[in-house]
């Protein structure tokens, strides 16, 4: 299937002659926080991501005089269908240059497993080569066998040429013969306008390849091609139609379904919403007008739990830590929009949205300290400290213990994906000397901010006795139908998105992608304040964590959708892959229900403190 989508975007046949694609490199806040930190944290992570991606780029300006050595890189070779699966280009037997050197590589760009190398053969401006010897090895059986496994698991190659990545299969299969061949003849077709390269393509022929069916010492001689074609087409415009590549009219028109769906979604709930707001008003207001009616009639449902509706969750401090951090991952996400809708992020831009999470992620830190111990200490909590290590390792905890074990089978694998201990190093530094400090300011702020639960009504001394639910109003259906519609409104564009991280599309419609986010917020809050007003009508007061769990839903239901992507829409396979799938998609999926829980909770919460506000309660 992927194989599908990775050739559809070309004309010409598998294996035959391919086209490859290229592409240029890669109530809770406070006044001081919503008017002071986060617009500098925006700033400043708006000039770090811009700063990063700019350092590494480009090794020059991209004019070039005839004969200059134009910048030439291999990257990585791994098996199609599982393209976390990648390793270095000369882990495979091909001829190492002796003047092979490593291209100094950032941070974004370490993490999303490239490994560039100084190509095998020099590539000079408007010098063409034709059918020019690279060189010439004697592979042994060992060689061979690393080949022909290669082959069959239709393993391709990763090559950048002036940072336009060039892709190619290292060889094809005679399924009816079973035989295995191995391509010894690289093909470039380079575009150039003027000073500039504009566009690369490679292919290559069916009669260029070395057998590779037994196990035999083989002699092969690797040769390539390189040829310069003049073009019009500006080097401004050299994105252009890969950026394009994910808004074809087909694929538009999907998209478009999708969000008339998700805003049809919206209107009726919020006209529903609406409706239960009007009855709940008008019921206020003839007891509040007419109140010898009021003392004379029992008070039933929602209204009789005005003692309690209020009083405060148990674990609280677990429950501040899971605000704290949904608040983050919030606001790093809407950064992360709006990084894009500035066009910073761009195809096979390098390691540039990695980059930014990290870099925002770290600087965003405060956000997540203010908030938690902000709402800790509303609550009446005391031992701050504590809550502000539990919102610190809430989200970082799981995913740092994913980590090290994904990077332990990745370096049982030798593959790209395991991270070179410098880099460790350096994400432990950015977590230490940037991200912690912000946390632990943050809270300082959040304890010294002196704010107070705006609470309607007096919380009663003994709590009222909740009578028996109906299985219906139970927390775990309550929160498969909290997270069943948001699901269904974005399960198109996630498809889309998984083929972008967990296969070889290429996702560059962020504006309908923002939308999509938003109306998934919006949707989110509206039934989660629905149900809070099912709940206080049968008298149950748990609506705390209720409304975290309902609104956070959304999360398992992507996790879930995983299992059914990887099986139904995939051909991955080994450990490595699924472990990686899953492991990373786990804690996505976590962040997912922090974020969208923070969400459902604070429009709950503003819902009850409209209700209970509106009514007279003694």
């Amino acid at each position: 299937m992927f194989r599908h989508h990775f050739l559809s975007f070309f004309p010409l046949p598998y294996k035959s002659t391919l086209y490859i694609y290229t592409s240029n490199s890669c109530h809770l806040f406070n006044n001081i926080m919503a008017e002071k930190i986060l617009p500098v944290t925006l700033f400043v992570s708006v000039l770090l991501v811009l700063s990063v991606d700019q350092a590494s780029s480009d090794e020059s300006d991209h004019r070039y005089r005839q004969g200059d050595q134009v910048p030439f890189y291999v990257n990585k070779v791994g098996p199609f269908h599982n393209p976390s699966e990648t390793y270095r280009y000369f882990d495979l037997p091909y001829c190492l240059p002796d003047n092979a050197k490593e291209k100094r590589l950032s941070l974004g760009e370490v993490l999303n497993g490239d490994r560039l190398v100084s190509g095998p053969f020099p590539i000079e401006f408007l010098r063409e080569r034709k059918s020019v010897p690279v060189c010439k090895k004697n592979l042994s059986k060992e060689d061979v066998a690393k080949f022909r496994a290669a082959v069959h698991e239709d393993y391709y190659y990763q090559m950048y040429f002036d940072d336009l990545p060039v892709w190619g299969f290292l060889g094809m299969v005679d399924k009816g013969q079973q035989r295995y061949y191995l391509f010894n003849h690289i093909h470039l077709n380079i575009y150039y306008n003027k000073d500039r390269v504009v566009e690369i393509t490679s292919y290559t022929h069916t009669n260029a390849v070395v057998e590779l069916t037994e196990d035999k010492e083989v002699d092969v001689e690797f040769l390539s091609t390189v040829e310069w074609k003049e073009t019009d087409l500006p080097f401004e415009k050299r994105m252009t139609k890969y950026s394009q590549s994910s808004s074809l009219p087909h694929h538009l028109e999907i998209h478009r379904n999708s969000v008339i769906n998700s805003c049809m979604a919206v209107l009726l709930l919020a006209g529903f919403l609406a409706a239960i707001l009007r009855i709940l008003n008008n019921d206020s207001v003839k007891y509040a007008n007419d109140e010898e009616l009021a003392a004379d009639q029992e008070e039933t449902g929602w209204k009789c739990i005005h003692g309690d509706v209020f009083r405060y969750p148990k674990h609280k401090s677990l429950f501040a830590a899971c605000l704290g951090s949904g608040t983050l991952l919030l606001t790093l996400t809407v950064f992360i929009f709006m990084l894009a809708l500035v066009g910073v992020f761009y195809p096979y831009n390098r390691g540039a949205l990695l980059t930014a999470l990290v870099v925002l992620y770290a600087l965003t830190s405060g956000i997540a300290g203010y908030t938690a111990t902000s709402f800790y200490c509303q609550l009446g909590g005391t031992n701050w400290v504590r809550n502000l290590l539990l919102t610190g390792c809430l989200f970082c905890g799981p995913l740092l213990l994913t980590f090290c074990f994904l990077n332990a089978v990745a370096v049982a694998y030798t593959a790209t994906a395991a991270l070179p201990p410098g880099t460790i190093v350096v994400i432990a530094l950015i977590w230490t000397l940037v991200s912690s400090p912000l946390l632990v300011l943050g809270g300082i702020i959040g304890k010294n901010s002196k704010a107070e639960f705006q609470a309607p009504c007096r919380t009663a001394e003994n709590p009222r006795e909740i009578p028996p639910l109906r299985w219906y109003r139970q927390t775990v259906p309550q929160m498969a139908i909290a997270g069943l519609l948001p699901f269904i409104l974005i399960h198109t564009e996630l498809y889309y998105i998984f083929a972008s991280v967990w296969g070889h599309r290429i996702y560059t419609i962020y504006n309908i992608l923002f939308i999509v986010f938003i109306t998934l917020l919006i949707v989110t809050a509206l039934i989660t304040a629905t149900l809070t007003h099912l709940q206080l009508a049968a008298e149950d007061h748990r609506w705390w964590w209720r409304s975290f769990l309902c609104g956070g839903s959304t999360g398992l239901f992507i996790y879930a959708y995983c299992f059914y992507y990887y099986y139904a829409r995939t051909d991955m396979s080994g450990f490595m892959q699924t472990s990686f799938m899953f492991g990373y998609m786990a804690c996505v999926s976590f962040g997912c229900f922090l974020m969208l829980g923070t969400v459902g909770y604070l429009a709950a919460l503003r819902f009850v403190r409209h209700v209970y506000g509106s009514i007279k309660c003694e």
